[in-house]
């Protein structure tokens, strides 16, 4: 059901892989609520050809960029204030561990592999938001959210240095929020539950993260299409005075201490 929440709307969305990735299910369902925007992607993942399918379904044009190269970034906001003029809104949903995918153990950190995915992580959500400053094209009331994971704040196995990243993403959405507060543009981060999508599955142990934090959230874990949801009542207008919050959606897990569901495993009376 669309309740055109997004009507008139513009945007950018980073970060839409296949149709597992949650910045494809925002850029479906924005596209539902009446949101016009760009989608945008590494060049490496726009070779992969799926994107092409999401914008044809959505009427949106691809803009490759590395996030991660302000040049590029300054070429992607140029079109899109040449498309749309002012913007409206912009997801961030960009994240990768070379320590991750090459199964290095936090305790053996290669910090050169480590400050590449700083870099694509979390320092590209300050550059994203550095170059839409410098060229002034949010409109007031707009929204910027970057997607996030509760192992900023909490100790995860295996979950490696995107733990750092996540916890510097959230910082820099923080303190560039504050900014951005001076033109009513508001900032935050979305923490969701754990998602089957091709980055988060390519975590060691991860069906074990899945299934742990179902039993320990009361409502279940959110789904990707559900995290959508969420995202597009954060660009509308509903959410105006929302801003430098990190937002739990996770189905209450973040709230659990244990649940009833956990304890009986544990129970051997």
């Amino acid at each position: 059901m669309s309740y055109g929440l997004l009507k008139g709307k513009k945007g950018i969305i980073f970060g839409a892989l296949n149709e597992q990735s949650i910045a494809w299910k925002v850029a479906e369902r924005c596209h539902e609520e009446g949101a016009e925007f760009i989608l945008s992607n590494a060049p490496i993942a726009l070779r992969m050809g799926e994107l092409n399918g999401l914008a044809e379904k959505t009427g949106s044009e691809v803009i490759g960029a590395d996030a991660t190269s302000i040049e590029d970034l300054e070429k992607l906001f140029d079109a899109a204030v040449a498309k749309f003029g002012k913007i409206d809104f912009i997801l961030h949903s960009i994240g990768m561990s070379v320590n991750v995918r090459k199964g290095k153990h936090y305790t053996e950190m290669n910090y050169d592999w480590l400050e590449k995915g700083w870099d694509i992580s979390a320092v590209s959500f300050h550059k994203v938001m550095r170059v839409a400053w410098e060229k002034d094209c949010m409109n007031e009331w707009g929204s910027i959210l970057a997607l996030t994971y509760i192992a900023a704040q909490r100790t995860f196995p295996d979950y490696n240095d995107m733990s750092d990243n996540k916890a510097y993403l959230e910082s820099i959405a923080r303190t560039f929020g504050n900014y951005w507060g001076e033109r009513k543009v508001r900032v935050n981060t979305v923490s969701q539950s754990p998602t089957v999508t091709t980055a988060g599955s390519g975590v060691k142990g991860f069906g074990g993260f899945l299934g742990y934090a179902e039993d320990m959230s009361p409502l279940g874990n959110a789904t990707a299409l559900e995290c959508a949801d969420y995202c597009v009542t954060l660009f509308s207008d509903l959410t105006k005075k929302v801003t430098m919050q990190n937002l739990f959606h996770d189905g209450g897990f973040s709230s659990s201490g244990v649940t009833q569901k956990v304890i009986s495993k544990y129970d051997v009376e």
